[in-house]
């Protein structure tokens, strides 16, 4: 039997994905510090709103609240001995929220980055990587995930570490990375080197694409430099709602869901298959994209002109696939939006 997420995509030519996780919560009251997987267990009904929310705005699908559920960051707040517990949580609490939709709901287990740097220019070897990788899997399986969604990552090597431990765990996945750093990911990877190598992945995933970055022009960028360079799984686009912008003592972005239910159709057009949001997107913005999607009718293959006319300007002038822009670097992961 083929996944829930590939039955869903043999009968659509788009679906539409969930939004922040991180601001949606900040709203509910969790303090910047604190790890949101604990409210798995410590305030489940807060994680259930924030799912209910996705499905009651018209996402098909929805990630689970267990971005940093894995050792090394759960080790920041002495919580490294409950992987598997609270991202069984996470993706029970999803399960419970999906099968109650009344139209198919992919309930997606959310892997976030280690936040270890790999060897050797870090000290995290391949194996570790895929050994916590491989325990977070195993929680999100046993609750009920659908499918498995690394995410917001850098370096190939974690990518490829990722791949493996879900094909120990038995499970279908996706995965995206952020392309924040004009075009490219931190560790210098550009859209066209992630097409090359999720086609060397044995374990290949069921769509793939990019999630938060900086605004929205520039993950258009990037779809369109994976259907350049030939990708043949489904494309996912995760934006974030416009530009971060600190105001009266908080982060806020400025993407309207006008900008957002553009970005959507823009988007699709482009060649993604699976769109949402990342940082910054709420119910509104997701409610309208979802009306967009419906009601405009397909469009040609965005130009960058029209990408710049209708989202913004690009944040560089290159996106790194001309040999232009930045090389790899070395940064620490960062928390999904």
């Amino acid at each position: 039997m083929t996944d829930a997420l590939s039955r869903l995509l043999e009968t659509r030519d788009w679906l539409l994905a969930d939004g922040a996780t991180g601001t949606n919560l900040f709203n509910m009251g969790l303090s910047s510090g604190d790890a949101p997987e604990l409210w798995n267990v410590d305030a489940p009904d807060k994680i259930r709103k924030l799912y209910s929310m996705a499905v009651e705005a018209g996402s098909d699908l929805f990630l689970t609240n267990s971005f940093g559920g894995n050792a090394s960051r759960l080790k920041l707040h002495q919580s490294q001995d409950r992987v598997f517990e609270l991202n069984k949580a996470a993706a029970e609490i999803g399960r419970e929220v999906a099968d109650k939709a009344g139209r198919p709901v992919v309930v997606a287990g959310s892997v976030g980055p280690t936040g270890d740097i790999m060897a050797p220019m870090g000290s995290l070897t391949h194996e570790l990587a895929v050994e916590m990788f491989h325990e977070q899997a195993e929680g999100l399986k046993a609750g009920g995930a659908d499918v498995l969604w690394v995410e917001t990552i850098s370096a190939a090597e974690e990518f490829r570490a990722a791949a493996e431990a879900f094909e120990k765990a038995g499970m279908p996945w996706c995965g995206t990375m952020s392309f924040d750093t004009a075009g490219r990911t931190m560790m210098g990877l550009t859209s066209a080197d992630m097409v090359k190598m999720v086609g060397k992945i044995g374990h290949a995933p069921v769509a793939f694409g990019a999630n938060c970055g900086t605004g929205a022009s520039d993950l258009m960028r990037t779809v369109l430099g994976f259907t350049a360079a030939g990708a043949e799984q489904p494309i996912i686009a995760k934006g974030n709602a416009g530009i971060p912008k600190y105001q009266d003592g908080h982060i806020h972005y400025d993407g309207t869901p006008e900008l957002m239910a553009d970005y959507a159709v823009l988007a699709r057009d482009a060649g993604a298959t699976i769109i949402g949001g990342c940082c910054g997107t709420m119910p509104d913005h997701l409610r309208a994209m979802r009306e967009a999607l419906e009601t405009r009718g397909r469009g040609e293959r965005p130009t960058l002109e029209t990408i710049v006319d209708q989202l913004g300007a690009f944040s560089s002038a290159s996106d790194g696939t001309d040999g232009a822009g930045p090389t790899r670097a070395a940064r620490r992961g960062r928390r999904r939006g």
